[in-house]
């Protein structure tokens, strides 16, 4: 019961922080000087051309009524326009792109697959790579071992996303020629060619992130292995192993968690710069689109959809707090 009243209240606040997302989000479109209208209103736009789109779009209410409409299409969906020209946005609705004749919830999820094998193969590469290394780091503190995963890790935390991403296209893509440098299959349509179409970038965010992760699991552990409680667990004859695999893991993978959900959340709005290193089309690409021809619709859709996973991701680590150390859940 704890848990869930936990959970509960946990769900309440996500659900508190995305309206507030949304208030601001929407807030910031509508204070910008850009006219969607204005966009879409073609040449000559005379001023009853210009009322014209304005009203076909929703943009003649009130901001508050836009508002409301806005958060009444993800729930229930809206149309534009009236009469044999209407368009429909099924539910949920993030707004509709008239730039690209779309409803930017189809437009997210024809790219969000590519986001989010991208982030999911990277996840569990830099979440295993780096707690590995930094708890093996920790056990032989002062070795040469521990000195070279702090050295790696140091150049990780260190480098450019960007420069990592062109180095490696350059050494293994061209020079070495062992992967592809750009593209991608969809997982349906071969399993093989897509991981091996992704195995550069997952490998290049492992290794920018994994080496933060190392340093923070290195640096837990090694306050955590002189704790009283690990000294007892030895004491009483208790392997190495499953002093530092069931004791001393455990607690170091809290504060592990606490990183991860913000990192994957992250990732899965849109890894803006490795997808645009290796040519691939998620929603980073999307919104770097929606940017650049100042689809307004879009990019509100798209940030309100990034923040959503965000929020969601965090809410999933608030769970993890719950089981890893039910402390946190009383």
């Amino acid at each position: 019961m704890r848990l869930l009243r936990f959970a509960a209240g946990r769900l309440a606040g996500m659900i508190l922080v995305l309206l507030i997302v949304s208030i601001l989000t929407y807030a910031v479109f509508y204070l910008l000087p850009a006219d969607p209208a204005q966009l879409s209103c073609g040449k000559p736009c005379t001023p009853q051309r210009l009322a014209d789109a304005r009203a076909f779009m929703g943009y003649d209410a009130p901001w508050w009524r836009q508002y409301l409409d806005f958060l009444g299409g993800i729930f229930a969906g809206r149309s534009f326009g009236s009469g044999s020209a209407v368009v429909r946005c099924a539910a949920p609705c993030f707004g509709y792109s008239f730039r690209l004749d779309a409803p930017v919830s189809t437009l997210i999820a024809s790219h969000i697959g590519v986001t989010f094998s991208l982030a999911a193969g990277a996840a569990v590469l830099w979440l295993v790579l780096g707690v590995s290394a930094g708890t093996v780091s920790a056990v032989r503190r002062g070795s040469l071992l521990d000195r070279t995963v702090m050295t790696a890790s140091i150049a990780g935390v260190s480098a450019p996303a960007y420069l990592v991403g062109l180095l490696g296209i350059l050494l293994f893509g061209f020079t070495l020629d062992m992967v592809p440098v750009g593209g991608y299959v969809p997982l349906a349509e071969n399993p093989v060619q897509w991981a091996w179409h992704l195995i550069l970038p997952w490998c290049v965010l492992a290794f920018l992130s994994a080496a933060l992760y190392a340093r923070l699991t290195r640096g837990q552990m090694l306050e955590i292995l002189g704790e009283d409680y690990i000294r007892t667990a030895r004491a009483k004859g208790l392997g190495e192993r499953r002093v530092i695999g069931r004791h001393a893991l455990r607690n170091v993978l809290v504060p592990v968690v606490t990183v991860f959900g913000m990192d994957l959340g992250g990732l899965l709005g849109g890894a803006v710069i490795t997808e645009r290193v290796f040519s691939m089309q998620g929603l980073g690409a999307l919104l770097m689109d929606a940017v650049g021809n100042v689809d307004l619709p879009l990019l509100v859709g798209v940030t309100l959809f990034a923040a959503f996973l965000i929020v969601l991701a965090n809410f999933a680590v608030d769970l993890l707090y719950g089981v890893l150390d039910p402390r946190i859940s009383l």
